[in-house]
């Protein structure tokens, strides 16, 4: 089975590409989801709570997604506590589904910081979602309601797109002057085959 990382950088529409992926039949594990998912386990709020204040649980005693970013973001050192408090848990359970889904030809991740913590080791194929800075920053003032200011913040805690780009094995330019559909299907049909090959080397091996 290959294994695809999708990443880009935010605003890109890697979340809108990975799910083309999903209507072709291709399994996706979105890690933003997940890693939200992991945010409402009790140690985990427990974990928060004790570490950055009381002040973001929400009324139902769950985290308050919106001011822990707030709250992040605007501080390095937290953030870095908050991913190796989550990524870690996700790591292992992305693992666990890799495995319960190792009888198809391929399968994705999408995770916007895939690269940045080193996981993109793991995958066999690297895709990285383009697209020019203008249209990521109003995609994304457009969809989360946030201030320029805002939107420029979350980026400088990503790399640049321009160092994706160089760590990528191949790239989906979904902007609007592409057409990503075509992309995603040529793109497909390349999974197919080198899973396939995979496949036959596995083989022989054994």
């Amino acid at each position: 089975m290959l294994k695809v990382g999708l990443t880009g950088s935010i605003g890109s529409g890697k979340s809108t590409i990975a799910k083309a992926f999903t209507i072709l039949g291709i399994p996706v594990y979105f890690s933003d989801i997940e890693a939200k998912k992991i945010l409402d386990q009790p140690d985990i709020i427990e974990s928060i709570v004790a570490k950055l204040g009381s002040d973001l649980l929400s009324s139902n005693g769950f985290i308050d997604r919106k001011s822990l970013a707030s709250r992040v973001f605007n501080d390095h050192n937290a953030l870095q506590w908050l991913n190796s408090l989550i990524h870690p848990r996700v790591r292992r359970h992305f693992i666990e589904w890799v495995d319960s889904n190792n009888h198809l030809p391929y399968i994705i991740q999408e995770s916007a910081i895939m690269l940045e913590t080193g996981f993109s080791s793991f995958f066999d194929k690297i895709v990285v979602v383009t697209c020019p800075l203008e249209e990521r920053i109003n995609r994304v003032l457009y969809r989360d309601n946030m201030t320029r200011e805002q939107v420029l913040e979350r980026m400088e805690n990503q790399w640049p797109e321009e160092l994706k780009v160089k760590k990528a094995d191949m790239i989906i330019k979904n902007d609007d002057r592409s057409l990503a559909l075509p992309q995603i299907l040529a793109l497909h049909q390349i999974f197919l085959e080198l899973s396939g090959k995979m496949s036959e080397i596995t083989s022989s091996e054994n």
